[in-house]
């Protein structure tokens, strides 16, 4: 009796132990599969997005080449933008051990080549993120530009290139008050407006011209009022 009573409770240790075993390891599978995951969409996402733009500087934004590659960019982003709400639906902000310094900016990027109802969603998300130290304030401040930009506001820091068919050529879309964007930009940690559009877009900041360009697009704002 004494045997059987020691069998019965070494066997209950041993499937307690399983059973902790089974609760740990689907944690660490999925942030396995996360990281893998988010390395594939970044693949898929960015790729044909710098394939595109090294075809556009060559032959143009109304080219063949140009569209093929925006065509496969567009497929593959709709794929890519359902996988990641998954992700933050079920996870919330997910932390950097779960998906890697490169997943956070792979979640990012695809909310940004979102949708604005998408991009509004996730907004408060990522704010609170930014406050846990989850994620970084450009990434945050990159998104608040969009927003504006797609609602036909002025952005605030400067991130936003818009495309003018007119003059067939890339502007920065009007800043809010431009004559101080690099003390907007330096008290969140950014770089001066010159620097990173000159890197990022190999464009020239010229600031008389920019402040020119905000007066008139708010003189548009108010005649729409």
């Amino acid at each position: 009796m004494r045997f059987t009573l020691t069998f019965l409770f070494l066997l209950t240790i041993s499937c307690s132990n399983k059973n902790k075993q089974q609760q740990t390891t689907p944690s660490t599978n999925t942030t396995e599969n996360y990281i893998a995951l988010l390395d594939t969409i970044w693949q898929t996402e960015q790729r044909p997005i710098t394939l595109r733009d090294s075809l556009m500087r060559i032959y143009g934004a109304d080219s063949k080449e140009y569209n093929e590659q925006q065509a496969i960019y567009e497929k593959n982003h709709i794929i890519n933008e359902q996988q990641v709400k998954d992700i933050l639906d079920k996870h919330g902000w997910p932390t950097i051990e779960m998906i890697g310094e490169r997943g956070n900016f792979t979640i990012c990027n695809v909310i940004q080549h979102a949708k604005n109802d998408v991009r509004i969603k996730y907004l408060p998300m990522m704010k609170q993120a930014v406050i846990d130290k989850k994620l970084e304030p450009r990434f945050l401040v990159r998104a608040e530009d969009r927003i504006a930009t797609e609602l036909g506001n002025p952005q605030i820091y400067g991130g936003q290139m818009k495309y003018y068919p007119e003059t067939k050529s890339f502007n920065v879309w009007p800043v809010y008050d431009p004559i101080n964007i690099d003390k907007r930009r330096s008290e969140i940690g950014l770089e001066p407006i010159a620097e990173f559009l000159k890197n990022r877009f190999d464009f020239d900041w010229n600031l008389e011209e920019q402040i020119k360009r905000t007066a008139e697009f708010e003189k548009t704002l108010v005649r729409k009022q």
